[in-house]
């Protein structure tokens, strides 16, 4: 197994968590993940919930009667989903991996809701944000370095 470390946007909630050699990584378009993550899917990675430690417990919403999902009370951000009952299992959002470029989704869950023009998006304008002056310019107006790529 490899160990994976992420975390939410402010840093106050990390994890450490043991990734299996097979990852099922997925895009979740039900509606219950569509309004928790504000987006379009959720893309979420499978692990064990046993394999997952945390530097301080995370925040949990019960979204519902049988499901409750870790997130940030801090900065807001959603990091995962789990059943109350029934599994081992658990999945942790892609996004907030310190390295997210590891994982291919291999599965579309909830695809009653999917939003067809938002799966495929190859041809569309694509801007560098650090090529993108007037955002650079705010960073630096308010005394900050752009954050690193």
């Amino acid at each position: 197994m490899t160990q994976m470390t992420g975390g939410c946007l402010c840093g106050a909630k990390r994890f450490t968590a043991d990734m299996p050699d097979k990852l099922h990584a997925y895009l979740c378009h039900c509606r219950m993940c569509q309004k928790a993550s504000g987006n379009v899917s959720l893309a979420l990675v499978n692990v064990r919930h046993a394999d997952v430690s945390w530097n301080e417990e995370p925040d949990w919403y019960q979204s519902s009667p049988i499901a409750r999902r870790p997130f940030c009370a801090t900065c807001g951000t959603s990091l995962g989903f789990r059943f109350m009952e029934g599994s081992e299992n658990m999945d942790l959002t892609v996004a907030a991996f310190d390295d997210p470029s590891v994982f291919t989704p291999d599965s579309h869950f909830g695809a009653e809701s999917i939003h067809r023009a938002w799966l495929n998006t190859e041809g569309l304008l694509e801007q560098r944000t650090d090529d993108y002056d007037k955002l650079q310019d705010m960073w630096r107006k308010a005394g900050a370095e752009p954050p690193k790529l």
